[in-house]
């Protein structure tokens, strides 16, 4: 399929969404959305920490166009929108009179709803149900997604194999950030922890304190919209037996996890494994107290998974779980087909762990010994 094809398709899921609600447009503005429509060739952003971008798509029964302001509107017709022919309408960023016309015009008098609210355009907003017209990827984003994950893996393992005792969180932060910039990727999660910090917070940011003994890289990286969250660990020498026997804990539970998604499941029948193999590894609370991930794809998590949750497993859907026991965690990203689940990285030569769930054997990143 190419970028064409995946639009079309894109545009339709768009339009049957619309005509089911009685809509006649959609005002797409969220980077998530944006990204998605536009098939990943488009940004709308320049602050890299917004959700809701400069720059807005109006999609309806006719086709698209961008709204945007001259500044914007330079890059976005030079170098983002040619590849699908999209649309663009442009005023001047300084104009608030100019930009209500543009909005005014575009809209008409038609029934209209944005994912999010904006400056003196009158809308409805979107329900909740149009983020799920991009969790089931098509083949073009799965191809593309695949070799996102390939280089986020790469940059995080060789971040970690770099490394040195006695270098701080923040220097390691750094090296990874600039890794995963040299390969065309956004990090919008950057955690690194050393030793006891490693221990004791599931989300740790980066400080200036220094590893001595272990450390934990973890990830979620962009490109092209699709977003990739990865993690791993590395020692200075032997890890010790405790560690060691709640990785290999933590990694049962990640097989329990992915073993389970699949089309047809939902959410909460995952958790439930995994809180099953969390008690089965003697760590029967350690799930309260990190959540254990969920579906990813253009949000470093589309929708993260609860206890009883309804929410459907999808074909082609995207997810990253991210089982942790106190000092170690277990991350990939994977995508759910007709032939199983199976990661969106390919394989590398980082030591691997054997798990088991249930009769399902994998493998899954060790803790390297540097």
């Amino acid at each position: 399929m190419n970028l064409r094809d995946e639009h079309a398709a894109k545009h339709e899921r768009v339009l049957e969404f619309l005509d089911a609600r009685g809509l006649d447009a959609a005002i797409l503005s969220r980077r998530c959305n944006f990204s998605w429509y536009a098939c990943g060739t488009a940004r709308n952003y320049v602050g890299t920490a917004d959700d809701v971008g400069n720059s807005t798509l109006l999609v309806d029964r006719q086709g698209a166009r961008v709204i945007a302001n001259n500044i914007e509107a330079a890059r976005l017709g030079a170098e983002d929108l040619p590849a699908l022919g999209i649309g663009l309408v442009e005023y001047p960023w300084q104009d608030a009179a100019a930009r209500a016309a543009a909005f005014g015009k575009a809209i008409g008098g038609r029934r209209v709803a944005a994912d999010a609210p904006l400056a003196g355009v009158r809308a409805e907003l979107l329900p909740p149900e149009f983020n799920r017209l991009r969790w089931s990827l098509l083949g073009s984003e799965i191809k593309r997604y695949r070799t996102a994950c390939d280089d986020v893996v790469a940059a995080v393992e060789g971040v970690a194999r770099a490394a040195e005792p006695g270098a701080t969180e923040d220097k390691l932060a750094g090296a990874l950030a600039a890794a995963l910039r040299a390969r065309g990727l956004l990090p919008w999660v950057l955690l690194v922890a050393g030793d006891e910090r490693a221990r004791r917070f599931r989300h740790p940011l980066p400080t200036a304190g220094r590893v001595e003994r272990y450390f934990m890289l973890v990830t979620c990286a962009e490109r092209g919209g699709l977003i990739a969250a990865c993690s791993r660990l590395a020692s200075f020498g032997p890890v010790p037996a405790d560690l060691e026997a709640r990785h290999r804990a933590v990694a049962t539970v990640d097989a329990a996890l992915i073993s389970s998604t699949r089309p047809g499941a939902t959410y909460g029948d995952v958790f439930a494994e995994a809180q099953a193999a969390y008690a089965a590894a003697g760590f029967p609370d350690e799930w309260r107290l990190h959540h254990q991930g969920g579906s990813i794809g253009y949000l470093p998590r589309e929708a993260k998974a609860a206890p009883g949750d309804p929410t459907p497993v999808l074909l082609n859907q995207a997810f990253a779980w991210n089982p942790s026991i106190a000092g170690t965690k277990s991350e990939d990203t994977i995508v759910c087909l007709t032939r199983g689940t199976e990661p969106l990285a390919a394989p590398t030569a980082w030591p691997t762990v054997a798990a088991e769930w249930k009769g399902a054997r994998m493998n899954r990143p060790a803790i390297l010994v540097l």
